[in-house]
């Protein structure tokens, strides 16, 4: 993994120069403009490693001066706020993100911001998700839905990860204006982890009444899937990270193994339409789940059983056609 070489040191010379100047007029109120315009140019690729280069570069600018120079930097400097917010030190990164309360400059220091919602101190998390709610209520939906694209499939890899942060984003989340363009983005997209996006981003029930949508319109075929067992089994189900449990505790052997949770949907009305819908799906995945579906409630399905059983045999998937004839055979 290596940074872009002339993006890396426009950085670096964007932070030095935000905190250069007559320390008599800017040691209260440095001017970052420099360094909101570079950041606005970083990928949202790679985050870990141009917040350390940041908080190294910060660092380097603060001490690396004479002696008097640096102390005054480093007691007088007021809140470098959107800098600051990275700042090894955690005294000063909870204040900084107490001070945010205006829409974010642009998506990479909204995920900087968001990823201070796993951070090693507790009261910056705290601090990290007062601010989010106040940021992301004002801020462009555009930018919040690129940074949550980019965090929550982080979901269950942030170990410091509690639930009330999971809470701070499910409150972003149902933004109506960021619910939308959410909505909008997972329905357009049609590669990275769209399905994953979409389980965490479903917790806060803002999808629950557009279902079908999802299941008809998406252009990826594992959220069409995803969505189509939402209907199917009346339930959604979200991964919460994993656990340890016994293999053979004589030998001490251990495994990691998923933990779910649940929530309960209103039960599909018309099973048979929306099973017919999966099984004629452009994508063999959909299909496939058609016939797993068929095989579980072949005593629900009424009369349109041997038509979809008939339907999945004929499949030019192996695994689709596998399903449909164990249908026809439970049929027969």
């Amino acid at each position: 993994m290596t940074l872009r070489d002339d993006l890396r040191q426009e950085v670096i010379t964007a932070i030095d120069k935000s905190l250069t100047g007559d320390l008599l007029y800017q040691r209260l109120r440095p001017d970052i403009t420099p360094y909101l315009t570079a950041t606005s140019k970083i990928p949202l690729k790679y985050l870990k490693a141009w917040e350390r280069l940041i908080r190294h570069s910060l660092d380097s600018s603060l001490y690396e001066a004479n002696a008097l120079s640096a102390r005054f930097k480093h007691h007088q400097v007021g809140s470098l706020r959107w800098l600051d917010i990275v700042n090894n030190n955690g005294f000063r990164r909870e204040k900084a993100l107490m001070l945010l309360d205006k829409p974010a400059p642009n998506r990479f220091l909204l995920c900087l911001l968001m990823r201070r919602l796993n951070d090693w101190v507790p009261q910056v998390r705290k601090a990290a998700g007062e601010a989010l709610l106040r940021v992301a209520a004002v801020s462009d939906p555009e930018i919040v839905v690129d940074a949550l694209f980019v965090t929550l499939p982080n979901w269950n890899v942030w170990g410091r990860l509690t639930d009330l942060e999971k809470q701070i984003f499910i409150q972003v989340i149902q933004i109506t204006a960021v619910t939308q363009v959410l909505k909008n983005r997972l329905l357009s997209t049609a590669y990275g982890p769209v399905a994953l996006i979409f389980s965490h981003a479903a917790r806060a029930g803002v999808f629950d009444h557009c279902l079908l949508e999802f299941a008809q319109q998406s252009r990826q075929p594992s959220l069409r899937a995803k969505a189509y067992r939402a209907i199917f089994e009346a339930q959604l189900v979200a991964c919460e990270g994993t656990t340890w449990q016994w293999v053979d505790k004589s030998q001490g052997k251990r495994k990691r193994v998923p933990v779910f949770s649940v929530r309960n949907l209103a039960q599909c009305a018309s099973l048979s339409q929306y099973l017919d819908a999966a099984a004629h799906d452009r994508s063999p995945q959909v299909r496939r789940l058609a016939g797993e579906i068929l095989i579980k409630e072949l005593e629900h399905i009424g009369d349109n059983d041997f038509a979809l059983a008939r339907l999945l045999a004929a499949d030019k998937s192996p695994s689709v056609a596998e399903r449909g004839r164990f249908a026809l055979a439970e049929l027969v």
